[in-house]
């Protein structure tokens, strides 16, 4: 066993009475060390729970024949962090999560590991340190938030943050607001809709590095999601005594197979920093070109929360991530053949059935004969830029408008609610990338305001949006404005142009112009200049490429 280079020898005498010191037995240490990785937290609904994961996950390993081995990982609440400076925290939070698992596994010589996440940016995070390591790892998750009730209605955190601009709107009390933040989130799990949590989450099981289950059954099921959890704990001493590693599961095959779902479900347009992220971790090259190529042959069948008002329970209860793959599997987008930790992935969606046709469409009932997440590019993004295309209404699939430039979050709002913004407008908020904001924050605030207010307007960025994000919502521009990218040199005025469908995002101005307008540019100050931002500006690269730290 690889901990046996700190169980073995007589040169390991003071490590086995360390060991001891903390009440393993020479027994314990015969067996197999699985690092048991828990996210819990107080401060993340998403987090708050995860205690009991671990009981159980550790359980399951020691019924397996393996001694678990709790230790610690951080996390942001992205809703919390949202809408100032510590949404600069969220996306950089991601390096920070998976190169401190790196250091404590390889440390201390785990055999195996368990990773316990749950919200935004630890999963793929704790995804990453698997393919880092390449130590064999399973990753077991929460669970999903149930949805809130109001007025007999499904709500969600996304209701929330829409809500403030229906109070400023006059399409809602402050009170009936105040009664709704008590109801909205009614207990622990990650966010209810299908936001950049669950979505992740869902990949985790598409990728094979979660059992079946692991994106949609609800934190409130504690039976079911304590079963899962032991078995995640079985499961990885079965995976230490085989020598399966995560790069022998997380293939270019099964990177295909999590698009293609992710198109499938209407999915967060995070996916496309994390997979890329995953996937240089785990040694395969992975472009933002695979997800449009992907997405012009895939079929968007799920209509959840914020694209429709269908939550996770309602995915779990019509099949699962399960049924959806049987089902796209019919326009020869699943890599059957893929690796799981338990076996293929044909042998998991074998046997199953869509259990609810209103949740999961058939494809050849689908919404749309393409994906929900669409690539754009031209003269304003060269290297892309990502928007969902699921939640944007038909009217605004094709849309050209004036920009009115800002050169951060906060002066965006402040414009926003002022009533500075009009029908016909392009909001474009620049210097918010991995460099410029720094850690590219998330725009749900701008996007839900402008979305309770009822406008009709388009927004670009080169920051990006939450999951719960909704409307003509472009972002990840890249390269972003701090890198002296097109959008730096949009002026107020400028008419901008989003074609959805054919994938294009023009500014239309001349070549001549933009070339005179880049000779002039300089590069602003970075916000940040001290601490572990500004070496997170330093060293992270565009948003196209995962924004990956290189």
């Amino acid at each position: 066993m690889h901990s046996d280079i700190v169980k073995q020898g007589l040169t390991r005498t003071a490590h086995r009475t360390l060991f001891h010191a903390m009440g393993y037995s020479d027994e314990d240490l015969q067996k197999p060390l699985i690092g048991v990785c828990n996210a819990f937290n107080e401060i993340i609904p998403g987090h708050i729970h995860l205690r009991d994961i671990a009981e159980a996950v550790k359980l399951g390993v020691a019924a397996a024949g393996g001694t678990p081995i709790e230790f610690p990982a951080i996390g942001v609440c992205d809703g919390i962090a949202m809408g100032h400076r510590g949404m600069s925290f969220s996306l950089s939070s991601r390096e920070l999560i998976c190169d401190s698992i790196e250091a404590v596994a390889t440390a201390h010589a785990f055999d195996g590991l368990v990773l316990i996440p749950n919200c935004d940016k630890i999963v793929p995070a704790m995804l990453m340190a698997a393919g880092r390591l390449n130590i064999p790892t399973v990753v077991v998750s929460g669970g999903p938030m149930l949805a809130g009730r109001h007025q007999g209605k499904d709500i969600s955190v996304s209701t929330m943050f829409e809500a403030a601009g229906k109070v400023e709107a006059g399409q809602m009390s402050e009170d009936e607001m105040h009664a709704m933040e008590f109801q909205a989130c009614p207990g622990c799990g990650s966010c209810a809709g299908l936001f950049t949590a669950n979505t992740m989450n869902c990949m985790t099981e598409v990728l094979g590095m979660g059992l079946p289950g692991n994106g949609t059954i609800p934190a409130a099921y504690t039976g079911q999601r304590r079963m899962l959890a032991k078995k995640a704990g079985q499961v990885v001493v079965d995976l230490v005594q085989r020598d399966v590693r995560p790069r022998d599961i997380m293939t270019r095959a099964a990177f295909e197979n999590a698009i293609a779902v992710d198109m499938a479900i209407g999915g967060s347009t995070n996916t496309a920093l994390h997979l890329p992220a995953i996937a240089h971790e785990a040694g395969v090259d992975l472009s933002l070109d695979a997800f449009d190529e992907i997405s012009r042959k895939a079929a968007y069948i799920c209509k959840m929360s914020p694209g429709g008002t269908y939550h996770m329970q309602d995915l779990d209860e019509a099949g699962g991530i399960c049924a959806v793959m049987k089902e796209i599997s019919k326009l020869g987008l699943i890599h059957a053949e893929a690796r799981t930790i338990t076996g293929t992935i044909g042998e998991r969606i074998k046997d199953a059935v869509i259990q609810n046709h209103d949740v999961i469409h058939d494809i050849d009932h689908a919404y749309m004969h393409k994906g929900g997440i669409a690539v754009l590019k031209g003269n304003l993004a060269p290297l892309g830029s990502v928007i969902k295309e699921s939640a944007v209404e038909a009217d605004l699939l094709v849309y050209t408008g004036t920009a009115k430039c800002y050169d951060s979050e906060e002066a965006a709002i402040e414009a926003i609610m002022s009533g500075e913004i009009k029908e016909g407008h392009v909001v474009v908020i620049r210097y918010e990338g991995p460099k410029g904001g720094p850690g590219m924050r998330e725009m749900l605030n701008p996007t839900a305001v402008i979305t309770g207010m009822g406008l009709k307007v388009a927004l670009l960025t080169d920051g990006r949006f939450s999951g719960a994000s909704r409307g003509a919502c472009i972002g990840h521009i890249s390269p972003e404005a701090m890198e002296g990218g097109p959008l730096a040199l949009v002026h107020d005025g400028d008419t901008i142009a989003i074609d959805i469908p054919q994938r294009k995002l023009e500014l239309l101005v001349s070549d001549d112009e933009l070339a005179r307008r880049k000779a002039a540019w300089q590069q602003p100050e970075p916000k940040v200049k001290t601490g572990y931002l500004s070496r997170y500006a330093r060293l992270v690269t565009s948003a196209n490429t995962g924004a990956v730290m290189k």
